[in-house]
């Protein structure tokens, strides 16, 4: 069922007290990061996401078949995650980014709400697939690991020292499918219309799921109105994958933000202004909920109670993924 929690004034029970213990007084911009949380989620779930972001207990890795053939998950002390056994999870203060196997390529540390974004997409050997906010490659990666590094995937980043980071992640990774172009992803629609059988647009976006609550620098970046012009970015970059996109093909547009603004807003004005069509989203983790269907009092398209918000819980980032199709 979709979530649609109407806008509520003011905080009330265990939100309010996990927000008095933890928000110094005159941080105008924690309150209304929290309030937002209640209007999105209820209470019960705002308290929890607060919980998470108040600790970072895991971190999580997976194989690279690439490099290393031999290597098993098991071997570095890690567990699968639940709902997702490609992935493996050990205590956050376990030493894996220093394990030569992290270093050389035969694993890749990533989130599992990262990993699922391109197990959703699903790109398939000998396909055309299009990354248009690719850097720092860990989604480009796992994209070329299910293509069998065969087809080809055009990695699309326009900060300088980002591609750059990025061509080494990769090269290191052992990928050899990838064509770089740094450019403006806005620009990529209308020089390759309707060129790729998959897209992925991890937009850039707030980052709301990755700060942490007793970390005033986590906030310092954020603000309602920031979250705003992210949101023109955003539905600018996703326009321009949607046009890049073949008839018949599908995409996945996935940001790391609760905002509905930069999630189900973003994806309705698609929605609204082209023929688009959401698919459901197969095998979705238990710390998971339908996408709004109704914002600030205004009733948004029905279709995305089919996109998916995964709430932060365990080794799982909180996260948003809309799975797109374009009809032939």
């Amino acid at each position: 069922m979709a979530l649609t929690h109407k806008v509520q004034p003011v905080l009330h029970g265990s939100v309010a007290e996990a927000m008095h213990n933890s928000v110094p007084a005159g941080l105008a911009d924690r309150e209304v990061f929290c309030l937002r949380l209640q209007e999105i989620y209820g209470a019960a779930i705002a308290c929890e996401i607060l919980g998470a972001m108040s600790s970072n207990q895991y971190r999580c890795y997976w194989l690279n078949p690439l490099q290393s053939s031999r290597l098993r998950g098991e071997d570095l002390g890690g567990e699968p995650v639940v709902s997702l056994a490609e992935v493996f999870q050990v205590p956050v203060d376990h030493p894996i980014t220093q394990h030569p196997a992290a270093s050389d390529g035969q694993i890749y540390i990533q989130n599992p709400s990262s990993y699922f974004a391109v197990a959703t997409l699903a790109p398939k050997p000998e396909e055309e697939v299009l990354d248009l906010a690719a850097a720092p490659g860990g989604k480009t990666l796992a994209m070329a690991v299910r293509m069998q590094n065969t087809g080809r995937i055009a990695a699309v980043e326009p900060i300088r020292g980002r591609f750059h980071r990025m061509q080494a992640n990769l090269q290191r990774c052992g990928v050899n499918n990838v064509q770089y172009y740094q450019r403006d992803g806005r620009s990529v629609g209308r020089a390759v219309p309707e060129r790729f059988d998959r897209v992925l647009l991890d937009a850039p976006c707030s980052s709301e799921s990755r700060m942490r609550w007793q970390d005033q620098q986590s906030f310092g970046h954020w603000s309602l109105r920031k979250v705003r012009e992210t949101q023109r970015k955003q539905k600018s970059l996703l326009r321009s994958a949607y046009a890049a996109l073949k008839p018949g093909g599908v995409m996945v547009y996935c940001t790391c933000s609760f905002a509905p603004e930069e999630n189900e807003l973003v994806v309705n004005a698609l929605l609204r202004k082209s023929d688009a069509m959401l698919l459901a989203i197969a095998n979705p983790p238990e710390n998971s909920s339908s996408g709004l269907t109704q914002w600030m009092g205004k009733d948004l398209d029905a279709q995305l109670g089919h996109s998916l918000r995964i709430t932060p819980k365990g080794p799982w980032d909180g996260f948003y993924l809309a799975h797109i199709a374009k009809p032939q």
